[in-house]
């Protein structure tokens, strides 16, 4: 099998950088892949998910993503790329389109319609087992908030656990006890499996569940930061921890506004992101927009305040 070691670590979800007709900015890309590669505790790169705007990209795109960033971080980290498509049929032949362009893992988010009409759970382990059936890959399972229809029960992930092809899961529960319950059914399934968290506004209080990493868009933006918490989690280190997050706090109210990430997060982060030098474009697709008035008011003081200004709004 062409399955590897499972993923942990710090796992950035990537934006995609574009120029101003819309198309992909490569240049850009590599660069900012060249940076964000570059620091150390980072496990992988994972373009395709929500916050690289998935939803915004074609199929040829999504695979072009990958890549672009394959190349240029050339074998010395995994490329996860993340599947958001309706059908088995849809998701084998974008899977293949990913693995042919240089992803060593894919990130398998739940079908819009089970959002909207619920599955059961037989339907998620011959999605999952379709899929890895097909290109033989390591499947990273997406975890969406146990409010959604669809939310997987920790009976259907400890399941989704044996596959396998599933080496790893992002967590994005939102509701704390279930999140421990889960947790405790994937190790008890397969203690090889490896667990990270998604909740990019809880950072501290979902590591400190013993958690193998996080998969995180909010690691694109301050890398660093998120590594070096998750560092003194596993240290031991609460008090270095809490003083890690309450910096990390001003920059994720003006992120995510105080709740889960919604439509445009992405492009409140890509214009703290532009703000601190960490990206050079701001250019988000419709119908998303760039933040303008106290919205970007509010981005730009905590960036500042965080020391990590580097330049106005574009």
């Amino acid at each position: 099998m062409a399955v590897t070691e499972a993923f942990r670590g710090i796992l950035p979800a990537t934006q995609v950088p574009f120029n101003p007709d819309l198309s992909i900015d490569e240049a850009e890309l590599r660069r900012f892949t060249r940076w964000l590669a570059g620091i150390e505790g980072i496990g992988a790169l994972v373009p395709n998910g929500h916050t690289g705007e998935v939803f915004a990209l074609s199929p040829k795109e999504r695979a072009e993503v990958v890549r672009i960033i394959a190349d240029e971080v050339d074998g010395k980290l995994p490329v996860i790329s993340g599947i958001n498509c309706e059908s088995i049929t849809e998701a084998c032949e974008h899977a293949g389109m990913a693995k042919d362009a240089g992803a060593s893992g894919l990130l398998i988010m739940p079908p819009h319609i089970w959002l909207r009409f619920g599955m059961q759970p037989e339907h998620v382990v011959d999605y999952f087992a379709a899929i890895g059936k097909a290109v033989d890959i390591n499947l990273v399972v997406h975890i969406y908030p146990a409010w959604t229809k669809a939310s997987y029960s920790s009976a259907l992930l400890a399941e989704l656990a044996r596959l396998p092809w599933v080496t790893t899961f992002k967590i994005g529960t939102r509701e704390m006890s279930k999140y421990a319950r889960d947790i405790a059914a994937i190790r008890a399934a397969d203690p090889n499996c490896t667990i990270v968290t998604c909740h990019d506004e809880y950072l501290l209080a979902t590591m400190v569940q013993g958690v193998d990493g996080a998969l995180v868009g909010f690691a694109s933006f301050i890398p660093e930061m998120i590594v070096d918490l998750y560092r003194a989690v596993c240290d031991g280190d609460l008090k270095k921890a809490q003083e890690i997050q309450w910096k990390i706090n001003p920059l994720k109210e003006v992120v995510y506004a105080s709740g889960e990430p919604s439509s445009d997060a992405h492009a409140r982060m890509k214009m703290a992101m532009y703000l601190s030098g960490r990206m050079n474009s701001t250019t988000v697709r419709p119908p998303i927009r760039v933040p303008t008035g106290k919205t970007y008011e509010a981005i730009y003081t905590a960036v500042k305040n965080a020391g990590l200004l580097q330049r106005d709004a574009a």
